[in-house]
């Protein structure tokens, strides 16, 4: 598809747990690195994971990502944890994950001495933040989404200026109205205010996506391109439901729509934008949409603002 993913990868090295302290979350944060063994200034994607999924999961974009060239983080989050009910940081896990993001960025320096001949060659001027579904909002809300308070007036901005893309897989859509009955107990917090998020972001979809989260179909999927202004870069795969093909990995058996030609876009368009988002080479997210766009019977088009 494009030249950038056909090069040989490197080899990786990936380390886990890497263990974070984190103030007033009840417990340490554990995180995974996963990086190539050689290279310097590597830039920096720290990823959110699903619900009830770990820094296990994920591992075909990790990977891949890493192989070509970057240093990925990911945590696991409290929610994979087995809270009770009644744990007093259960309704505020949704504003503890993205505590956990920006500890990670807080605390590179651990990062980097956790894995054996990585200190010195991280590049913390190019930094991105990536998700998947719950994980996708967590990353947004670094990317400058703010969530609605019960009143729907937008909470207070968690965006962080070290953030120089996003790359949101399966973000949730908008709230009120839009949620389901289910998610409007459970998961409240899913009411995100768009308007701020002005960080350079590339939004992946499924356009089969039907979620038990909203009142809409698979465009709810959507809300996050149309509405925030930093959002440049839309992705709908063909055919894909949440697991866009099964990003999760081998570890998470709920993916229902699995397919390894969906991945490989996946994988190789998000790699692009972050290489072009970040400054890294300004050719290859534009050398993608102009493949794909040629492509006989493509697997996705990109829309662009």
């Amino acid at each position: 598809m494009s030249d950038i993913a056909s090069t040989a990868a490197a080899v990786v090295v990936s380390v886990a747990p890497i263990t974070l302290a984190a103030r007033d979350r009840g417990q340490d944060l554990q995180v995974r690195v996963s990086a190539p063994t050689t290279g310097r200034d590597l830039p920096v994607v720290v990823f959110s994971h699903g619900m009830t999924l770990n820094l296990d999961d994920y591992a075909p974009l990790a990977g891949f990502w890493a192989a070509h060239g970057f240093v990925v983080v990911q945590p696991t989050h409290l929610d994979s944890l087995d809270l009770a009910l009644d744990d007093p940081r259960t309704p505020l896990i949704w504003r503890i994950r993205t505590d956990d993001l920006t500890g990670i960025l807080d605390q590179l320096d651990a990062v980097e001495a956790g894995v054996p001949g990585l200190s010195g060659r991280v590049d913390r001027g190019r930094i991105a933040v990536a998700g998947h579904s719950w994980g996708a909002q967590t990353a947004s809300t670094l990317a400058g989404a703010r969530v609605l308070d019960a009143d729907g007036t937008p909470g207070a901005s968690m965006a962080d200026s070290r953030v120089g893309a996003a790359v949101l897989l399966s973000l949730p859509g908008t709230g009120g109205a839009d949620l389901s009955p289910m998610a409007a107990e459970h998961f409240p917090f899913m009411s995100p205010d768009f308007g701020d998020m002005k960080t350079p972001s590339l939004i992946v979809a499924g356009d089969q996506d039907q979620s038990p989260l909203t009142l809409r179909g698979p465009d709810w999927f959507a809300d996050g391109y149309r509405l925030a202004p930093g959002a440049t870069d839309l992705l709908t795969l063909f055919g894909a439901e949440h697991g866009l093909g099964g990003i999760q990995g081998a570890h998470d058996t709920r993916t229902t729509d699995e397919s390894t030609e969906r991945v490989a876009l996946v994988q190789r368009a998000t790699l692009a934008y972050l290489r072009s988002a970040l400054g890294l080479d300004d050719t290859a997210w534009s050398e993608v949409r102009a493949t794909l766009a040629s492509t006989p019977e493509p697997l996705g088009r990109i829309d662009s603002k």
